[in-house]
């Protein structure tokens, strides 16, 4: 089944490939076994018919499917320095920062508001190989926090990005740019993103196999800047969200795509976090880099994503 999405067509060329998606209500099913955090609008859990572990396993198969394309920069990843919390990946060498690169930051949640990222570590290496700090939680035994992420952990990493840049003995002192942050996140990450959008340091989210709950259409509201949403297609229960996440957002520069086969879980476990570490970096690159090479997969003519056959696509706002 093909989704089409009704898209502005004064916003960008590639609109007109896009066609029409359909505005479709969200159906919750009390079956899913997210985490129920108080700062995240996750849906009810429980048994039943609805999301079980193979829905939320599905994945796009490996064979032919495209690898993850790392950056320039070797990669050190490890545990935040003071902040047993938290994971930090960068550029091993940081010499070229600032003077020849910036280095922004991206913050991600992970799947299932799961505190342990070790599952998507290759994907948030890749990100960080184009010149990013990346940041994630990690399971802090000292914090008793059930072993589940929250809203508050990702505002602790921008925190973290912040006291290192500005700390004395720092070997990230003066090299981050705070001026570029990003907030992504899978699934019920992908909430804590939504989130974290209305945080005036955010510069731009990035929602994966996720999306507004019920009609919660004022914390889409309380965003403010560029929106990527994607999703994995009609193997995915929350593509569901995704699409009426996307026409909820009127005023926003706007990505929804729709990852043909790849399921809920798509290419997290593909090494370097396969095709969608590509997105992720490349709309990191675009966003907060201004890299014209890396918005050549959204926008224009010819845009990568808008023109490949594995891919729907729509925009909002997008030039």
């Amino acid at each position: 089944m093909t989704h089409s999405m009704h898209v502005d067509p004064a916003t960008r060329g590639h609109d007109r490939r896009s066609t029409t998606v359909r505005k479709t209500s969200i159906v919750l099913v009390a079956t899913f076994a997210f985490a129920l955090v108080a700062t995240v609008h996750a849906q009810r859990g429980g048994r039943g018919g609805g999301f079980n572990a193979d829905a939320i396993n599905t994945t796009l198969p490996l064979e032919g499917a495209p690898l993850a394309v790392p950056g320039p920069y070797e990669v050190k990843g490890g545990p935040a320095a003071g902040a047993p919390g938290l994971v930090a990946y960068h550029p091993a060498d940081l010499s070229a920062f600032p003077a020849r690169d910036t280095m922004p930051v991206v913050v991600w949640g992970n799947g299932g508001c799961a505190i342990n990222s070790d599952r998507y570590a290759g994907f948030l290496t890749t990100i960080a190989s184009h010149g990013f700090l990346v940041m994630a939680t990690a399971a802090d035994p000292g914090a008793g926090r059930g072993g589940r992420a929250t809203a508050d952990n990702l505002r602790g990493a921008i925190a973290w990005a912040e006291t290192e840049n500005a700390r004395a003995g720092s070997p990230l002192n003066g090299k981050v740019a705070l001026d570029g942050i990003a907030v992504m996140g899978q699934s019920c990450g992908g909430f804590m993103s939504l989130e974290l959008g209305a945080d005036p340091r955010v510069d731009t989210i990035g929602v994966f196999n996720s999306g507004i709950q019920g009609d919660n259409v004022d914390q889409v509201k309380a965003l403010h800047g560029p929106v990527l949403i994607i999703d994995g297609h009609d193997r995915d229960f929350a593509s569901e969200w995704a699409r009426a996440t996307f026409a909820a957002i009127d005023s926003l520069p706007t990505f929804y795509g729709s990852r043909h086969g790849a399921g809920h879980t798509a290419t997290v476990d593909h090494p370097g976090g396969g095709e969608y570490a590509n997105v992720a970096s490349s709309w990191a690159r675009w966003q907060l880099k201004g890299d014209k090479t890396a918005a050549m997969m959204f926008v224009g003519e010819d845009c990568e994503l808008c023109t490949n056959e594995n891919w729907d696509t729509g925009s909002k706002r997008l030039q």
